[in-house]
């Protein structure tokens, strides 16, 4: 009898402690949490669930998905040579693509601008909108060439020199690496790990002077030519924006009106301040997205965080970077920390892996991606699945299936207070604005925001608060004129909401009247007609507009009708 309660004692104070920790760095984690006995029907909380009592609740909880229904969660899409033509990029738009994402690592300047016109045909074809992101190749250490192009064998416990001359031809005893100064910043007991961490070496001697670095094998396994290389604990002497990225961003971004570019190997904030110097006047309509890959960027997180427009959790490279154990909670709290600050983030590798290969992901799979939709994260990405896979319209309809499902699970009003609790104070009067509008579709029971804006400033705030309903982002073209020219601001605002949990975009019909009050009543109408259309909202239906009359901010509730 002692030992049992000593033992309920004890499991409720283990169950104190990790909800605590989890909660830490997970804003849409409950305040209440408890275990349940074998067979009870005890109230469960878990990372943001609601309670499902018995198994008539979790039936009726279950979400049926809808060919109409689409996630809050926004689908990064990476296209390749499975998905690069016409009717399958249709296919991604239909199935809830929301990003489509250029990988620079791969493929020339040509290859990409006929993808990129398939993709712009495929937008036209289905009148889906969709934004544009190159990712750039960025800085990278990889190994040389082969005598006669042969792949070598390596040998456990074998001993093998590493050298900084490219021009060398490798062998069993002696291969080559790119980066310059590995010999001076590599240290004896450090890791060199090649072939995305399949290839270990310990690092026992290094010659400065020859450039050499003498190592041993820690396991057995076939090594290639230009195979990558990950120097984990080491700040790597490169720049973050190479030769060719300046060249495919100036050359083939700007020309091409990109959104966004994701910048592989961001290591501190002035990384992003020489970006946009590069970009110069472009700077204004491209995001700016980081990855962290490193531990010199882990570190600096903060500063680059607040330097950055968007932000990805690359776990690929990140996870040869520091321990494997380690990466779950540099999620949680990259995304915790995106969150408080209102800026989007994307989750990103090996999130339906298998599905390159097979119809169905692994239940790991499924479950990853569940629970970076509990963290927080406003995108989830697929790269291989689509790009190369044998499935790619499959992989983002189960993505979204998946989306769907775990969203239907959060108490949205719990992630309302938890992120109000995070939020500055005092509050900037847009902020506070748009906090009021989430808060006052929650008492309505509003089944819509309808947010009228120009530059989509408003609309992401908004998001940043999470309603429970989706958040209709109307942006107004604003017309200009220099006295004898007219000109119209570009869709560039709408599609950059694009990477914002829960923003739908629409772009409302420029207008040149006099009368600012008849533009607005003009946009909400053709707002609500659109938003019937989709079955955001129905007749008799509540929904909560935003928006400006004259210089004041209005919040009113509108029905639908």
């Amino acid at each position: 009898m002692f030992e049992s309660q000593r033992d309920a004692r004890s499991t409720q104070r283990n169950t104190r402690v990790a909800s605590t920790r989890i909660a830490t760095f997970c804003l849409f984690y409950p305040f209440s949490f408890s275990v349940p006995s074998i067979g009870s029907n005890r109230r469960v909380l878990c990372c943001g669930f609601h309670c499902l009592r018995n198994r008539e609740m979790a039936a009726e909880a279950t979400t049926v998905v809808t060919a109409e229904k689409k996630p809050k969660t926004k689908i990064v899409c990476t296209l390749g040579p499975a998905s690069r033509s016409v009717p399958m990029i249709e296919k991604l738009l239909r199935a809830g693509m929301n990003v489509a994402r250029f990988n620079f690592s791969h493929g020339s300047h040509e290859y990409h601008q006929e993808t990129l016109d398939n993709l712009r045909a495929a937008m036209e074809n289905t009148g889906i909108l969709c934004a544009v992101m190159l990712d750039t190749k960025g800085p990278e250490i990889r190994t040389g060439f082969l005598k006669d192009g042969k792949p070598i064998q390596l040998v456990q416990g074998k001993e093998i020199t590493i050298s900084t001359d490219y021009e060398l031809k490798g062998d069993e005893n002696t291969i080559c690496m790119s980066y310059k100064k590995l010999a001076e910043d590599v240290k004896p007991g450090m890791v060199i790990l090649c072939a995305d961490g399949t290839i270990s070496f310990k690092v026992l001697s290094c010659d400065k002077q020859a450039g050499l670095v003498q190592c041993r094998c820690e396991n057995s396994a076939t090594l290639g030519e230009r195979k990558n290389v990950n120097l984990p604990g080491v700040i790597v002497d490169l720049p973050t924006l190479t030769e060719k990225d300046k060249e495919d961003i100036l050359a083939w971004g700007v020309p091409n009106k990109i959104d966004m570019i994701a910048l592989s190997f961001v290591r501190k904030g002035s990384d992003l301040v020489e970006v946009r110097k590069v970009l110069g006047k472009h700077a204004k309509n491209i995001m700016l997205m980081s990855k962290v890959e490193n531990q010199e960027g882990v570190a600096n997180f903060d500063e680059i965080l607040a330097n950055s427009d968007a932000f990805m959790v690359a776990r690929g490279d990140l996870g040869m970077e520091i321990p494997i154990e380690k990466i779950f909670l540099a999620q949680k709290v990259m995304i915790y920390k995106c969150n408080i600050q209102g800026k989007p983030v994307v989750t990103a590798t090996q999130m339906l892996e298998s599905m390159i290969k097979s119809p169905r992901p692994t239940r790991a799979e499924a479950t990853d991606v569940a629970n970076a939709v509990l963290d927080g994260t406003d995108c989830v990405m697929l790269s291989g699945e689509t790009a190369a896979g044998a499935y790619p319209e499959l992989a983002v309809r189960t993505m979204a299936k998946i989306c769907i499902e775990a969203e239907s699970t959060l108490d949205y009003g719990d992630v309302f207070k938890r992120i109000m609790e995070h939020s500055p104070v005092p509050m900037s009067p847009l902020e506070s604005l748009a906090s009021s509008a989430v808060r006052t579709a929650n008492s309505a029971k509003a089944v819509l925001i309808l947010v009228l804006t120009r530059g989509g400033s408003t609309a992401k705030l908004v998001a940043k608060y999470r309603p429970g309903m989706p958040i209709l982002s109307v942006v107004v073209p604003e017309l200009k004129t220099d006295t004898f020219d007219w000109a119209c601001s570009d869709e560039s605002p709408a599609r950059h909401s694009l990477i914002f949990r829960g923003l739908v975009p629409i772009l409302s019909a420029a207008s040149a009247r006099a009368s600012h009050e008849e533009t607005t009543e003009e946009a909400i109408d053709f707002a609500m007609q659109h938003a019937k259309s989709k079955g955001l909202c129905h007749n008799g239906d509540s929904v909560v507009a935003l928006h400006r009359v004259g210089t004041a901010s209005v919040i009113k509730i509108l029905t639908v009708k």
